[in-house]
């Protein structure tokens, strides 16, 4: 098995990387085609940092690892919340912008219980414990909804600032090459970790789920949560849960719904608390936000948020395993 957790672990360094390779090279070749920053940034860039989780749970859809898949996003949404704003606040208290609590905060909240209804025994479909197309279809026009009003409110700030001459003096075929081998580092590296991510299920007794929520979803989050400390303990997390709750809703929407429209997604083992930890993950960095911190999560209520991370997983490992 040791085998397969370094490759597991060369997989996440080979998504990690391939995903930066994509953005950077498509970036600059959006640039030099003249296409607005605001669009490059919702959908070049955002797509590159959530890449990890929609490789994978893209990979896992393809291979039949409906487990996976679904589990990566909800392990993700959680390790994002919990952990990522959780250890952030620890380093440095984190403020919460006025228009993320009013508008960008409640849209995860309905996100989140949007996934409840799909995940739950009353889906849209009224087929319990499968993600079905039309299912995940209902998730991406949501998703395509959320861009457009992103975009359009974005347009109403939009600053076309200078870092985009660094990037548009990339050339023309550095940016191919970046862009080409990029999503070649993305499709090995996934394929590496999906498969091998289900041989230590299959060795250690557990189901693909388990993996889902834990091993695949902390490989996946894991370069955002050392970014995000990174960029804390400089002060600078002024934008730390603009990102956790625009991660969270492109899980939800895009990864979720480009998995399950490739191939409904079943064999989905979840528990309530499963599915009723996402969302209470959401209501409680709301709450941290809107009524204990005034507009600033803590470094007290960053260490709560860490405390229910590591209790939650604790629990579901303890409770599969025994």
């Amino acid at each position: 098995m040791w085998i397969e957790i370094v490759l597991v672990i060369v997989g996440v360094a080979l998504i990690v990387a391939g995903a930066n390779f994509m953005t950077d090279g498509a970036s600059a070749i959006a640039k030099r085609l003249h296409i607005p920053q605001i669009i490059i940034g919702l959908t070049i860039v955002a797509f590159g940092t959530s890449a990890p989780e929609l490789v994978v749970s893209v990979i896992g859809s393809i291979e039949g690892s409906g487990g996976i898949a679904v589990g990566n996003v909800i392990g993700s949404n959680i390790f994002n919340v919990l952990c990522v704003l959780g250890a952030c606040a620890l380093v440095h208290p984190v403020p919460v912008k006025l228009n993320t609590l009013r508008f960008d905060l409640p849209i995860a909240l309905v996100a989140s219980i949007l996934l409840m209804l799909v995940l739950s025994d009353m889906p849209l479909d009224g087929m319990p414990s499968l993600v079905s197309r039309s299912e995940a279809l209902t998730l991406l026009l949501f998703g395509l909804l959320f861009l457009l009003y992103t975009i359009v409110v974005g347009k109403q700030g939009d600053d076309d600032s200078e870092t985009e001459e660094e990037e548009r003096n990339m050339h023309w075929l550095l940016a191919v090459v970046y862009l080409v081998g990029g999503l070649a580092g993305l499709v090995y590296g996934g394929q590496l970790f999906v498969g091998n991510a289900t041989k230590i299920a299959s060795s250690l007794g557990v189901s693909e789920t388990l993996i889902g929520l834990t091993l695949v979803a902390w490989g996946t989050s894991f370069p955002e949560l050392a970014t995000s400390v990174v960029a804390a303990m400089k002060g600078n997390t002024d934008i730390a849960v603009g990102n956790v709750i625009g991660s969270n809703l492109f899980n939800i929407f895009f990864v979720l719904g480009i998995s399950g429209t490739v191939r409904p997604l079943s064999n989905l083992q979840f528990t309530s608390l499963d599915i009723w930890m996402q969302l209470l993950a959401m209501v409680i960095a709301l709450g941290v936000a809107l009524f204990w911190g005034k507009r600033e999560i803590k470094r007290a209520e960053g260490g709560v948020m860490l405390l229910v991370f590591i209790l939650y997983n604790v629990w579901i490992i303890f409770n599969a395993v025994g």
